[in-house]
């Protein structure tokens, strides 16, 4: 279930709770008259099934509360009411698999922004994948690739050719990039400096590398990995299963590509830096490709099934 706090002007009041009870799957609605004061206004809250929750969304914009009122949701972690169960009961579908279309496009909006921490976190997880590719350290590879926050604009694109959203589109190319860029910038003084100290060497680099040789190797199998992951990525963000995404992270090549093309740049070794671009640039592709082809599924799937 979720649960809406809407603030409402006077004059719109009536419209907006006449919409909540035609609603099917709300349940739970107050209405606090001029109890609002910013802005001035009614209060009204009520309950919604999740699988209801985006067309109620949808119609309260079109009423223009998003713009003269306030439109805030929660998600209820415990609901004990047998009104809340028949309201779930009622409202077409599965709460499991509806889109909340707003909820996503404002959740990658966050997460694909380029900031002092976004750029911090994947320059760190592209410094400790430098690390990893030259100990050939397996352990090293799978750390960078959790630490990695590069899914947020993937997923930021994503939506946003499904929202036709070009605003968020060009904020998520944007973190994408010029993230990338700056983290093997970065990560090619880090490996000079490394090798300086004597932690680094060439011979290392090119040497046989068993556990994380495959990040300049990049086959079919990168890019059928990169669209499974990218699958099963969105489907995460879409249904709330926020704990997928960590094997999601470990499963492409993303920051360790980097990783492994800033450390062969610094040593000037052309055939590493080459075949990691490969590796990055395929897996990139095929997580947007899957994220953009699910996300269109799910949509496709769900105005049939309401």
């Amino acid at each position: 279930m979720l649960h809406l706090r809407l603030i409402t002007p006077s004059a719109t009041t009536d419209d907006v709770v006449r919409l909540i009870e035609r609603t099917v799957g709300t349940t739970h609605l107050v209405v606090l008259p001029g109890a609002a004061r910013n802005p001035a206004g009614d209060v009204v809250l009520c309950d919604v099934a999740r699988e209801a929750g985006d067309e109620l969304l949808s119609d309260l914009q079109e009423l223009g509360l998003d713009t003269t009122g306030s439109i805030a949701v929660e998600n209820i972690d415990l609901s004990l009411s047998k009104r809340a169960d028949k309201a779930e009961a009622e409202a077409p579908g599965e709460g499991a698999d509806a889109v909340l279309w707003e909820h996503l496009t404002d959740a990658t909006h966050e997460e694909s922004t380029l900031s002092v921490t976004y750029l911090a976190f994947i320059t760190l997880a592209t410094m400790i994948a430098a690390c990893g590719v030259v100990l050939d350290n397996a352990v090293l590879i799978v750390g960078a690739m959790a630490v990695g926050p590069e899914f947020g604009p993937l997923a930021g694109i994503s939506t946003s050719i499904v929202q036709r959203a070009p605003r968020l589109a060009l904020r998520s190319l944007i973190a994408l990039l010029v993230g990338f860029a700056v983290a093997m910038a970065v990560t090619v003084g880090f490996s000079l400096f490394m090798d300086a100290l004597d932690l680094f060497s060439k011979e290392q680099l090119e040497a046989d590398r068993p556990q994380t040789g495959f990040v300049y190797a990049p086959d079919a199998f990168s890019f059928i990995v990169a669209v499974l992951a990218g699958a099963a990525g969105t489907l995460s963000l879409t249904s709330a299963k926020s704990g997928a995404l960590v094997g999601v992270a470990i499963s492409v090549t993303t920051v360790p590509a980097a990783a492994n093309a800033a450390v062969a740049l610094s040593y000037g070794d052309t055939k590493q830096t080459w075949g990691s671009t490969e590796q990055l640039l395929l897996n990139l592709l095929g997580i947007i490709l899957a994220g953009t082809m699910t996300l269109l599924a799910q949509k496709w799937a769900w105005r049939k099934r309401t």
